[in-house]
């Protein structure tokens, strides 16, 4: 979380676009919450503008100029990952830029293009 904020120069949590959060404590482990590009993706239908287009091979891209900070997005988000930048009255959403990565001490955060899988023929 710390690594996305940095990407915007920020020092603190507020603009990351990912979040982790305790699976019930530390015995259960960590759950990461970021955009699961979704090839249809819920949080583009509603919004009312535009500003959240999808983008090809899934996920979306945020357009900040046309965002209204309406809101829709993050109810319709089925993950939580559309995440609110409270100053200026907008979502956050991931960019897919791949700099927390290489941060995580864990090594569960990774970038990769996933290859299509094969249709179902029946």
């Amino acid at each position: 979380m710390f690594a996305c904020a940095r990407r915007f120069a920020e020092g603190g949590l507020a603009k990351s676009c990912i979040h982790v959060q305790s699976a019930g404590g530390i015995d259960k482990g960590f759950v990461v919450i970021v955009c699961r590009a979704c090839p249809d993706p819920p949080c583009a239908r509603v919004c009312p503008t535009d500003a959240l287009l999808p983008r090809e091979g899934g996920g979306v891209k945020l357009d900040i100029e046309e965002c209204i900070g309406c809101g829709n997005c993050v109810e319709a988000c089925p993950f939580g990952a559309i995440l609110w930048d409270g100053e200026q009255n907008k979502p956050r959403v991931c960019v897919y830029c791949g700099y927390c990565a290489p941060h995580c001490p864990y090594g569960v955060l990774a970038l990769e293009e996933l290859e299509e899988a094969p249709h179902d023929r029946g």
